[in-house]
């Protein structure tokens, strides 16, 4: 027995109330239905290129470039589009850092994190209509730093840098 029953229908996301079978007994769970994302860690001299936009209620936030995926995109595709419309750099070459779901429990949505030490400014920034980015290059020890202490909240942000670090082990 899995059913499924739309509860909203939104620009960003959707709801629906799962129902299912766990040992024999009826559950129902709400679930947030999102499109998949991707983000990119990316390198230049050390430094950590970063965005900062509004995200509301948090105000201005630091995080690293990432986006939603389009149909048929993939995480790749997506990660490389959205570092060129958000900071005008390419990356020429991307590896998979990890795959981490940040709801788990009440949201369907993954965000694959990439890595680039490889880039190069080729264009402006082209952003969609209600975005406001302005992008900033931190040393990424001062970064680490900013997670520590609460100064970067981003999940994905997080995830990228400090799985990077683990690697480094720069933490």
């Amino acid at each position: 027995m899995n059913k499924k029953k739309k509860l909203y229908e939104g620009k960003a996301f959707d709801i629906s109330l799962y129902s299912f079978l766990i040992g024999g007994r009826k559950v129902k769970h709400e679930i947030i239905e999102q499109g998949n994302a991707a983000a990119l860690l990316a390198l230049e001299n050390d430094k950590v290129v970063m965005v900062k936009q509004f995200r509301y209620p948090h105000k201005n936030v630091l995080e690293i470039p990432a986006g939603i995926l389009n149909k048929n995109e993939t995480s790749e595709e997506c990660v490389k589009r959205e570092f060129l419309e958000e900071t005008g750099y390419e990356a020429k070459k991307i590896t998979h850092l990890v795959r981490y779901y940040p709801l788990l429990g009440y949201s369907l949505q993954y965000i694959d994190c990439f890595l680039t030490t490889n880039i190069k400014k080729i264009s402006e920034q082209n952003l969609d209509d209600e975005e406001s980015i302005e992008v900033e290059k931190i040393p990424l020890k001062k970064v680490i730093s900013m997670i520590k202490t609460g100064k970067i909240i981003d999940s994905k942000t997080i995830t990228s840098v400090m799985i990077y670090a683990a690697k480094k082990k720069l933490n």
